[in-house]
């Protein structure tokens, strides 16, 4: 038996598609700039906080770290609505991914810092700037500097697993396709075109990741 090729059955659900399409962009975008913002305030407490602070940062993210995504989102989705936290499928989605993304970007970015050299900061210190003056102006620019490319490395993976969103509803690119499909029965095409839109979204999100890089940190 050959499998007819029938891409025309997806053109009447080219909608749902777009949704999911702009749902998986905008949930990227929205977790992205709070989990590199967990991601700093992270790193800067292992790295100038007091020790007890360094230790509660360190239990999170090795927590994170050493169990699945899918389990992570579960655990916001079903887990806090039974400690009295109700969340929709969007805000689990996100808040999910922020922390996960807050996890991995601790670390990285924890590396920038510790890789500045000590008599930067001690100089920073001898100009009378305040602590947070220190670790605005001379430690995370040089910090973000060096670690650019492993950040912007996790963010598109993270982006890729939130292909795992739909299995709560959210209606990312994924929930289009198995939404589709089981309209259609088009199996093989519904997921061809969501696998080929992950991937120009992947290479757009590099392209995008490594010019803002450029701009942000111009080579002498």
């Amino acid at each position: 038996m050959i499998y007819k090729l029938q891409f025309a059955d997806l053109l009447p659900y080219w909608d749902v598609l777009v949704r999911g399409l702009a749902f998986t962009i905008l949930l990227t975008l929205a977790s992205t700039l709070s989990g590199v913002a967990v991601g700093t305030l992270g790193a800067s407490a292992r790295t100038f906080g007091p020790q007890w602070l360094s230790r509660l940062v360190g239990a999170y993210v090795e927590l994170i770290r050493n169990t699945p995504f899918l389990v992570q989102l579960f655990f916001v989705y079903f887990g806090l609505p039974a400690a009295g936290l109700k969340l929709t499928e969007t805000q689990a989605a996100f808040i999910a991914m922020t922390i996960n993304l807050g996890a991995y970007s601790t670390e990285i970015i924890r590396a920038g810092i510790e890789a500045t050299p000590k008599g930067v900061i001690e100089a920073g210190v001898s100009l009378a700037m305040t602590r947070l003056q220190v670790l605005r102006h001379v430690v995370l620019k040089p910090a973000f500097e060096k670690v650019w490319p492993a950040l912007a490395s996790q963010i598109i993976i993270v982006m890729l697993g939130s292909s795992v969103v739909s299995q709560i509803s959210a209606e990312d690119l994924t929930y289009a396709a198995n939404f589709i499909q089981s309209r259609n029965f088009r199996a093989f095409e519904s997921y061809f075109v969501v696998a080929l839109a992950y991937l120009m979204l992947a290479i757009l999100a590099r392209a995008i990741l490594r010019a803002l890089g450029s701009r942000l940190f111009p080579k002498a």
